[in-house]
């Protein structure tokens, strides 16, 4: 559980800790996983990576690869601990991903987008998805972007380079991306490259990461190995995160199910390490499961955040930053239960230090996307990093010579050091905290309309810094090639 440290009382802050996985719980995992990979192996869709684990030492059969667990600890051994991902177009690192750090953004190509301008679910357009980038640009705590949602008036076979696009002209904090195949990465690693300068450039301070999967279970496509295979050749950040789903595609069990997405993620970084050792690689895997009275993925449930932990754990056993799952629900509207959701996931995030954490905004178990969702995540967020940023613990902080000259009986309001501490405490943008005459006076706001007035401001005020105009037009040759 949840508890307050300090290892020495000279510390000068303590914070809360968490901790679930000892080194025996998480060497029974990596033993159960190598296991699976020895005896089961995966199947293998992709000759180039069939051919790259045979001559490692992988017994091939067909198309079934069979992984010894010395090319799994040889894997381990090569890849980065820490890596940066960078703002566009500067060598400024944006995002430490080292272990500690946690940052949140948005999820990837949900099929309906919640409008806050009418409060309805409909399809996406480019504009649609525009706004959003524009509005995750905005936001503070929002640290990456990804592409949101699937927009039904770009090209069906190219909106993913589509999506890229919009991104890269309306942000300038890196992106997870998603695409389809070999032929979408490299129209996309171009369009980055274009912004950074060149593909050398862009490999020194890449400003993307790939966010690919294996099929669970135990199963890699042709596309998925290829966009794996080309991230690692270029140098270019993935996160190649299965998702079992427990009593679908994965053991019903929450430890057979992490320790099967535990063995895809190790199959596909022994392969990704295979082609360029050292090329910087994300933990991770989605275990989630299977609502058995609905029959839908669920994201908002204990399990969940259980499997959180268990991969941030394992990360670390690892000494490999983390992919994560935060700021998603299970409901239909940013409601209660999403705020519920939210703030539960936010809070394991935290704790947990998943490093790299996306779904902010998510609804509907990923099938929907709310921009005021994002906007109360942005709150939520920075209020739970609050908490977990712990209390300073040192003798201006204890303030005895304070107290001592306050006395009983005194008040400590009009004191130097309440002047020069109380900007220390932490202040709303969103939530109201007014006595109830003030809060009628203004026309008693619920949460939902601040929420819906500040999402469509900011997504009507705020200004991205804009591409040079060389690079947008080498995008759109791209788009149009």
């Amino acid at each position: 559980m949840a508890h307050l440290t300090s290892s020495s009382p000279d510390v000068p802050f303590i914070k809360p800790k968490f901790s679930m996985l000892d080194r025996d719980d998480a060497l029974r995992i990596h033993r159960a996983s190598c296991d699976i990979l020895h005896k089961t192996g995966v199947q293998m869709f992709n000759d180039r990576g069939l051919a790259l684990l045979q001559q490692a030492g992988a017994a091939v059969d067909g198309d079934r690869a069979r992984i010894p667990p010395s090319l799994v600890e040889r894997a381990l051994a090569t890849a980065p601990a820490k890596f940066a991902l960078y703002k566009r177009g500067t060598s400024e690192a944006a995002l430490i991903l080292n272990g500690e750090h946690s940052y949140f953004g948005p999820g990837s190509d949900t099929l309906r987008y919640l409008d806050p301008r009418t409060g309805r679910h409909r399809p996406y357009k480019m504009q649609d998805l525009t706004d959003v980038y524009r509005l995750c640009d905005a936001l503070p705590e929002i640290g990456f972007v990804m592409s949101v949602g699937i927009p039904k008036d770009a090209p069906e076979d190219r909106h993913y380079q589509h999506q890229f696009a919009a991104m890269l002209k309306n942000t300038t904090k890196p992106i997870v991306f998603v695409c389809d195949g070999l032929e979408d990465i490299e129209a996309i690693a171009a369009m980055a490259a274009a912004a950074a300068g060149g593909m050398d450039n862009l490999g020194n301070y890449p400003t993307l990461l790939l966010y690919s999967e294996p099929t669970t279970p135990l199963q890699h496509s042709l596309e998925a190995t290829d966009k794996l295979l080309f991230c690692a050749e270029h140098h270019i950040p993935v996160t190649h995160s299965p998702a079992p789903m427990m009593g679908g595609t994965a053991p019903i069990t929450l430890a057979g199910a992490v320790a099967l997405g535990n063995a895809e993620m190790l199959s596909g970084l022994v392969m990704h390490q295979l082609q360029n050792p050292g090329a910087p690689f994300l933990y991770g895997h989605g275990v989630h499961h299977l609502d058995m009275k609905d029959m839908v993925s669920v994201y908002g449930a204990p399990e969940f955040q259980l499997a959180r932990v268990m991969a941030a754990e394992m990360g670390r056993f690892y000494h490999l930053p983390v992919w994560g799952y935060a700021g998603h629900s299970d409901s239909k509207l940013p409601d209660g239960q999403a705020a519920a959701d939210m703030q539960f996931s936010v809070l394991v995030a935290l704790l947990a230090k998943t490093n790299l954490n996306h779904d902010v905004g998510y609804l509907e178990s990923g099938l929907t996307n709310s921009p005021e969702m994002m906007v109360l995540a942005n709150e939520i967020i920075s209020a739970t990093r609050r908490f977990t940023g712990g209390v300073r613990l040192n003798d201006d902080a204890l303030a005895l010579d304070v107290i001592d000259a306050v006395g009983p009986g005194g008040e400590f309001l009009s004191t130097d050091h309440t002047m020069a501490h109380w900007r220390e405490l932490w202040v709303p943008q969103i939530s109201n905290r007014q006595m109830m005459e003030a809060w009628q006076a203004g026309g008693s706001p619920s949460l939902t309309d601040t929420l819906r007035e500040k999402t469509v401001a900011l997504m009507e005020t705020h200004t991205p810094e804009p591409l040079p105009d060389s690079v947008a037009a080498e995008l759109e040759a791209i788009l149009q090639a």
